[in-house]
């Protein structure tokens, strides 16, 4: 099976059989998929850093279509492997992206975020008769300070969707790391993991809604 067929099914999620989700978890695997692990702060140079990506005027670009949500998926994810030791989560929403990253090459990871932004402002504005339109506008990166910096900043991630009622629960959304979370830390870890490092007013002066 494909990466595209795969993704196709993970966007059924929810109405499939432990069965169906246990071998698209072990597809994901296979393919070498974003997967969560411990950070290492500061370690030989490296950092860890929750990355935020804006459309131009929080206008929802990305989110016409479940096709374009899925090519920025497939477009990022990439240029995460090639750039970052690990990454540790990430979510793609209608109007912006977010990620959590190891990496000792920001200004080249930001570089060919630029890049990708490039190709998908013209691409997306050919598909939309909207030549000239402005399509990113922001990119900010925030180092970690701690490991509760860290694992809200995870936990933020994947709760991103429901904190902009696009879905009720972490998992309903396809556009994240969120399955492949859940898979490794099984549910009662990720329960005390939410309670130990909360969101609460998290993202607030700067998240995009």
């Amino acid at each position: 099976m494909n990466y595209k067929q795969t993704q196709i099914k993970m966007y059924k999620w929810r109405k499939m059989t432990p069965a169906q989700q246990a071998e698209i978890l072990k597809e994901r695997k296979q393919l070498h998929r974003p997967w969560h692990s411990p950070p290492h702060l500061a370690l030989q140079g490296e950092q860890v850093y929750i990355l935020s990506v804006a459309c131009y005027e929080h206008a929802p670009i990305i989110g016409k279509n479940h096709q374009r949500l899925q090519e920025c998926v497939d477009c990022l994810l990439p240029i995460y492997r090639e750039y970052c030791k690990e990454i540790h989560a990430w979510v793609v929403l209608p109007n912006h992206y977010h990620a959590l990253l190891t990496t000792e090459n920001l200004d080249i990871l930001r570089k060919s975020l630029g890049q990708f932004h490039g190709s998908s402002s013209y691409r997306w504005n050919g598909e939309d008769n909207r030549r000239g339109r402005k399509v990113w506008h922001n990119c900010s990166d925030r180092v970690m300070r701690s490991e509760r910096h860290f694992y809200t900043s995870l936990n933020y991630i994947h709760h991103n969707a429901v904190k902009h009622g696009l879905v009720e629960h972490w998992q309903d959304w396809a556009y994240s790391s969120v399955h492949e979370f859940l898979a490794e830390v099984n549910r009662d870890e990720a329960l005390q993991l939410w309670q130990t490092y909360p969101v609460l007013d998290y993202g607030k002066n700067w998240d995009y809604s």
